[in-house]
């Protein structure tokens, strides 16, 4: 897991983080505007995706929504702009995390390998299936069906779903969750955050999110995954 799609315009800082990268064992494909990067993208196979959000032809906002009605590869921002709206819009609509400018090269690697662990610990498991009502999620090949259909879910959302599943009945609070769902990874995660996840998890699998049947809210106490779980 170790071919990185690198799409960042600013040359100088770019060649320092390919350098860094490839002298870590990574194999980096390096783009500079959003056409190339999506052009890349659809030739190619990729384990993580690094992408700056200000770019002359577009958005990174773009090339994630495009990433993401694909793949569920994990997709970390680079970007200059950390206030709170930004960094909830590339969660929502599917980052897994978000650094920003400056930063240390160094943190950009332990943020990376922090994600391969995570990510690479969906298919520990094997034949392990779990089942509740219409909902199944096979954590051999982190894959999720509803009916199925394949529910697509970023490295996170799997994350997520994966903690109630296998906590189903349980009420927890939402530190518990945040502290099984960080594990320690140093990504920008609060409750608000948290929140963020929990409504894009509800909106790709629940009948009516505005009445969840799954996932429950506990007011005052956090949530719990109401439906019996079956593991085979």
């Amino acid at each position: 897991m170790n071919r990185i799609l690198l799409l960042e315009d600013d040359e100088a800082l770019a060649l320092g983080i390919e350098f860094t990268l490839k002298d870590e064992g990574y194999n980096v494909t390096r783009c500079a505007c959003v056409e190339e990067a999506i052009k890349v993208f659809d030739e190619d196979a990729f384990d993580i995706i690094i992408l700056d959000v200000m770019l002359p032809d577009g958005s990174g906002y773009d090339v994630c929504k495009y990433i993401r009605s694909k793949s569920e590869v994990p997709i970390i921002f680079l970007t200059a702009c950390d206030d709170e709206v930004n960094v909830v819009l590339g969660l929502d609509i599917g980052a897994d995390d978000y650094i920003t400018k400056p930063f240390r090269v160094r943190e950009l690697i332990s943020r990376i390998k922090a994600i391969q662990r995570r990510f690479e610990s969906k298919t520990v498991k094997k034949n392990n299936i779990l089942k509740s009502k219409d909902i199944v999620l096979n954590t051999e090949t982190a894959k999720v069906e509803k009916k199925g259909i394949e529910i697509m879910l970023s490295s996170q959302e799997y994350r997520l779903l994966l903690i109630f599943m296998t906590n189903s009945k349980k009420t927890m609070s939402r530190e518990e969750i945040l502290d099984q769902l960080i594990e320690g990874a140093g990504a920008y995660f609060d409750t608000n955050t948290l929140s963020v996840y929990i409504k894009r998890v509800r909106e790709k699998i629940e009948n009516d999110s505005s009445n969840p049947e799954y996932i429950k809210t506990k007011r005052g106490l956090g949530y719990v995954w109401d439906l019996e779980v079956q593991k085979e």
